[in-house]
């Protein structure tokens, strides 16, 4: 039973009340923040399903099953690439749009869009990047880890935001929407770091006929959004095309995943008084129509009506809308499933960049989230997210930390064999040490549920209900 705040709002709804400011605001995150946290059990049951196969009398077949190879040929165009591939440099290429369509909303209609509210999640990112950068290099120097190691510098830098997202679930209400904006965001500019990094240092060979191409590409897509092309299929064919390109390019195709998320339109073709003239001049033609024995509905008015509630919302809206459930119960599952499958022993995760990149991600990502943070607010001074203040951050951090599907991606473009067995040794140690340390963490600082409730009751104008003393004093523990 709903119970509150949540109650409140059941009520409007049902009284066909319009929607408050702040619901119109807090719903997009209440969606994305559902969706993510049960895509983060999934990829968990999937990365602890791959290491008990790639550790048990099965991994042979676990391993092959990964190395089958998968032809597509169309004329003379053969691509012929095992499972792995298909899933690391195909269906990620579509996790990649998804990024992109996310990081434009947020840049034009979300947290990005204000300086004020982007300078700490910026800041906050920037240290978060740099920092564990530099850790993992000074170790991997300091340990001899040898140059062909050094090209796994950019691993622990990202974080996974469903993991993230599924650690805060846990703590339901008390997790201030402050902690989950900056999180979110951080985690956005992490993926703008992330996928320049792909694109300026983890190309190898470059085809300039394929990019030219791939460009055309481009230009193409660009040149159907000015004609007011609406047709998705169009649009399938031609990003096809450019991914094909830029594979042949040199260049990883989900830069082009990226790319082709932020050309994506953020904007609907028909704007909100053009709907209701498109929804009135129907409902006209409907209502001449009932009254007489004709056929209640014209094919035009059908298709006029059907055509109005798909381009009142925008393509970029739908179009994550849509693909994000396929993205977060297929695709990084899938990815996890072909990519955490990792021999676990002592002896390999006390290799030099095991422990570099699990230093990287365990003790660079929350110290240099708080600096950045912190700094970034002394300078600009922009406020800290709203009910956070230092040991929040601090868990923050620590779940930042959360490598994992990204950190595997920049591992396995730069490294191979077992360095590159190392590697995800060491994102998988590292991301668990974090999440583990970022929980408690979170448990210790977050308000409690009397707290919480004590917090609505008085923004609603009504007496809190005593908290137990085991609250008060746990309270008066942390502040």
């Amino acid at each position: 039973m709903a119970t509150g705040l949540g109650h409140e709002h059941n009520l409007l709804r049902s009284s066909g009340a319009p929607p408050r400011a702040i619901e119109r605001i807090s719903e997009p995150f209440r969606r994305f923040f559902h969706l993510e946290a049960a895509s983060g059990v999934v990829l968990l049951g999937c990365t602890l399903l791959a290491l008990a196969l790639a550790n048990s009398p099965f991994a042979a077949t676990y391993k092959a099953f990964f190395d089958t190879h998968l032809n597509l040929s169309v004329g003379p165009l053969t691509l012929d690439y095992p499972l792995w591939y298909w899933i690391n440099d195909a269906l990620m290429t579509l996790f990649f749009f998804v990024v992109g369509l996310e990081i434009k909303r947020e840049l034009i209609h979300g947290e990005l869009k204000e300086r004020r509210k982007v300078v700490i999640p910026v800041a906050g990112a920037i240290g978060g990047v740099a920092l564990p950068v530099l850790i993992f290099t000074i170790l991997i120097r300091w340990q001899d880890g040898g140059p062909a190691a050094l090209r796994a510098w950019a691993v622990p830098m990202a974080t996974d935001i469903a993991f993230v997202v599924g650690c805060l679930s846990l703590f339901g209400r008390r997790v201030p929407i402050g902690l989950k904006v900056f999180l979110l965001s951080l985690a956005i500019v992490d993926d703008i770091f992330a996928v320049g990094v792909i694109a300026l240092f983890y190309t190898d060979t470059l085809s300039v006929g394929a990019l030219a191409a791939a460009l055309l590409g481009f230009g193409g897509i660009t040149l159907l959004n000015r004609l007011g092309v609406r047709t998705v299929s169009a649009y399938v064919v031609v990003g096809a095309v450019i991914w094909l390109f830029t594979l042949k390019s040199g260049i990883h195709p989900t830069v082009a995943g990226v790319a082709l998320g932020l050309l994506t339109p953020a904007s609907a073709w028909l704007k909100g008084a053009s709907f209701v003239e498109v929804l009135a001049r129907s409902r006209s033609e409907i209502d001449a129509a009932a009254q007489t024995d004709e056929e209640p509905l014209s094919s035009e008015v059908i298709e006029s009506l059907r055509f109005a509630s798909r381009e009142v919302t925008s393509p970029l809206e739908r179009l994550e809308t849509g693909l994000h459930p396929w993205v977060a119960f297929l695709i990084m599952p899938l990815f996890a499933l072909a990519n955490a499958g990792v021999a676990v022993s002592a002896s390999s995760l006390s290799e030099p960049l095991a422990l570099s990149v699990g230093a990287g991600l365990f003790f660079g990502k929350p110290i240099g989230i708080f600096l950045g943070a912190v700094i970034g607010s002394r300078i600009f001074r922009a406020p800290l997210p709203d009910g956070t203040g230092a040991g929040l951050l601090t868990a923050a951090g620590f779940l930042a930390g959360i490598g994992f599907t990204m950190a595997l991606f920049i591992a396995s473009l730069s490294l191979k064999g077992p360095l590159l067995e190392q590697a995800k040794g060491g994102v998988l140690s590292g991301s668990a040490l974090s999440m583990l340390t970022g929980v408690l963490l979170l448990h210790f600082f977050l308000p409690s549920t009397a707290q919480v409730e004590a917090a609505e009751a008085r923004a609603q104008g009504r007496e809190p209900a005593n908290p137990s003393p085991f609250a008060s004093k746990r309270a008066h523990a942390v502040g």
